[in-house]
């Protein structure tokens, strides 16, 4: 007698009917798993195209500035791009030191080199944070990949266990009696492979995209720390240094051997 194989959709109907407790207990939870795991594959791909697009924008503002502080004195607003907000932590603090512990050099207001480690330090906690915030929720999808297959293979295991266990206890090993309860076992595994695969693809993605955003970071991190130093630091006594060695060093070669 010819028997018309089932489409995918019934079979995995199929199955969910005739497993045991176990195996939908095990698809239950690889379902809030991928539920869990589609909310962050949505909330980072949304993140990550406002913050690259607004990174765009605000880089290329901060280009045609000649002034580190010109974009926070004209108010212009860049939010979403992690750059930015490295930007007013660093420019909140500069004139913080401007305003509290400032140096004139030759009429204009500076800060001492104390006063630019201190900048520095809050540049730098500015770009772990915002390295921080751009990483956030990836645990859940490395979860997906790494845990849903295993969770769905032990409750396929567990299901044909409990198949073979029945099947000993009834004394009845025919393929009619064995095939229920194999393909009730495999959907676990079958719905662990749905919830890893699109989380392994969204994963290797977002992993390389927050990689390349912050070497962005980091790079500009330092620029802004190199313009600040030009155009606000008090350099005078670093100039003096280095003037006297380079004098020794005149003094010395000039000094006849004796």
């Amino acid at each position: 007698m010819f028997v018309q194989p089932l489409f995918a959709a019934n079979a995995a109907v199929y199955a969910i009917q005739n497993a045991t407790t176990e195996g939908k207990a095990t698809v239950i939870v690889l379902l809030v798993l991928s539920l869990f795991s589609w909310t962050i594959i949505i909330k980072k791909f949304h993140q990550l195209i406002i913050a690259r697009k607004a990174a765009k924008k605000f880089l290329a503002a901060y280009a045609s500035t000649r002034d580190p502080l010109d974009i926070k004195r004209r108010g212009e607003n860049f939010e979403g791009a992690p750059a930015y907000e490295l930007y007013i932590r660093g420019a909140d603090e500069l004139e913080y030191q401007l305003k509290n512990n400032p140096v004139t050099v030759k009429g204009e207001r500076r800060i001492s080199n104390a006063s630019f480690d201190a900048v520095k330090v809050v540049l730098e906690e500015a770009a772990g944070n915002e390295a921080v915030a751009l990483e956030k929720g990836m645990i859940v999808l490395s979860t997906a990949v790494a845990g849903g297959p295993f969770i769905g293979l032990l409750g396929t295991v567990w299901g044909v266990m409990s198949t073979f266990a029945g099947i000993a206890e009834s004394r009845a090993a025919t393929l009619t009696a064995m095939a229920p309860g194999v393909a009730a076992a495999l959907v676990a595994t079958v719905t662990g492979l749905l919830v890893a695969i699109p989380a392994m693809f969204a994963y290797n993605f977002m992993v390389t995209s927050i990689r390349a955003i912050t070497q962005e970071l980091d790079g500009y991190a330092s620029r802004y720390a190199n313009q600040i130093e030009h155009a606000y630091v008090d350099n005078r006594d670093i100039e003096d240094k280095i003037a006297m060695a380079l004098t020794r060093s005149e003094m010395g070669e000039n000094t006849p051997a004796i």
